[in-house]
């Protein structure tokens, strides 16, 4: 069997990444660089935001892997939208909470990747603020990456970040009136 070469940079540098935009795939995209990130022996933390108050197939899933993957659902759901009943006051305070935990694992040394999903909506939506999220990434280990997600990523979160993409919708099942999907949506 062929050996693979694996590449190791001269300087690494811990990097800030947004994935932005309002096309679906941007959770799956920072999962899937906890998955690549497993693959390299790297301890990954995630915080979802937004997200707790509906079971999503990645919770599970990241049970299911032998890596050093620490998730966390502080979330009670999408701000405002499809009927959440909970109101603004109390979603900003569990992204206060969110954010506070944020703070405490970057400051912790323990992680080589930190992956916080849907903090874009949740400073777009005032539940986190601006401040707040500069200071994040000002204050981040020089080696720690740093993942932001959501849609709505704010100018100077793009302008402060390494490495941006921008999920964009082509077209989407649900426009078509398919429910989601579990796997897939989930």
């Amino acid at each position: 069997m062929m050996e693979i070469a694996k590449l190791v940079p001269k300087e690494p540098k811990g990097l800030v990444v947004v994935i932005t935009g309002h096309g679906k795939g941007k959770t799956t995209t920072a999962f899937g660089l906890a998955v690549r990130a497993c693959g390299h022996d790297m301890r990954v933390c995630i915080i979802q935001f937004m997200k707790g108050d509906l079971y999503s197939g990645e919770w599970d899933g990241v049970k299911k892997m032998n890596c050093a993957i620490e998730l966390h659902t502080t979330g009670k759901g999408f701000c405002g939208i499809q009927g959440n009943p909970y109101p603004h006051s109390e979603h900003r305070q569990n992204a206060q909470d969110a954010a506070a935990l944020a703070r405490e694992k970057t400051m912790s040394g323990n992680y080589d990747l930190l992956i916080l999903d849907e903090i874009n909506n949740a400073l777009h939506l005032k539940l986190v603020d601006l401040e707040q999220v500069v200071g994040l990434i000002a204050k981040k280990p020089p080696l720690l990456h740093l993942v932001l997600t959501g849609r709505d990523a704010h100018p100077q979160i793009i302008e402060l970040a390494d490495t941006v993409s921008e999920v964009v919708e082509i077209k989407h099942a649900y426009r078509k009136g398919i429910e989601p999907q579990p796997g897939i949506d989930y």
